[in-house]
């Protein structure tokens, strides 16, 4: 059985790690974007990442941020892997000594194929996070056509945008992607998680790899 990985993103509270740790996430999301609603300061952050257990991984969110800004950051956080959100070059995004995943915002018209060979092969990269193209970057909850995303990509998938436990399952028999990435879809308010969707999403993703494939 082919078990695809669980990333929750834009955690602020250590009941919502808790709560995505115990219903089986792979990895936690912190969020150093100062216009997300689900903003971590890298103080907040480090207080969050001391609770998060072995084997559960620790991904940062930046968005078109400074190097040293980074860097200040993970002088302070210890992150296993860092996602860059923004328009991020390879030689930017492969300088700061982690594994690192690489945001496309996926529209009609928009060549990910180009895209994506542009970043194969750099030290680090890990993935290709494919998100719904909207105003402003991240969390705003709109699914994209998944007919758009080709058939061979050079990179793992994770797959975002507009997830949440009612669609998450369809999205992973669809697309099979290597991950699924979710924010806004198990939330109660922006930036509060609520436990019961946290748990029905990883449900959804455990039923869809056990069932059979559409």
């Amino acid at each position: 059985m082919t078990r695809t990985r669980i990333k929750i993103c834009g955690i602020t509270r250590e009941q919502d790690l808790a709560v995505a740790v115990a219903a089986g996430a792979d990895a936690l999301g912190f969020v150093f974007y100062a216009p997300s609603p689900r903003h971590v300061t890298a103080q907040r952050a480090a207080e969050l990442v001391a609770q998060v257990p072995a084997f559960v991984t620790r991904v940062g969110l930046f968005v078109n941020e400074t190097e040293q800004a980074v860097r200040d950051v993970l002088a302070t956080v210890p992150l296993d892997l860092l996602q860059f959100h923004g328009d991020e070059d390879v030689p930017y995004c492969a300088q700061f000594g982690r594994p690192w995943i690489k945001a496309a915002r996926v529209r009609p018209g928009f060549d990910l194929l180009e895209y994506a060979a542009a970043f194969a092969g750099a030290e680090g990269i890990a993935g290709l996070l494919l998100d719904a193209h909207v105003e402003g970057y991240g969390g705003g909850g709109k699914t994209f056509d998944w007919s758009l995303i080709p058939g061979s990509l050079p990179l793992p998938v994770i797959l975002s945008g507009g997830l949440h436990p009612g669609n998450v399952a369809e999205a992973v028999r669809v697309v099979k992607p290597w991950a699924v990435d979710v924010s806004s879809g198990v939330e109660s308010a922006r930036g509060i998680k609520d436990a019961q969707k946290i748990t029905d999403f990883v449900a959804g993703v455990r039923n869809a790899d056990a069932g059979p494939s559409l």
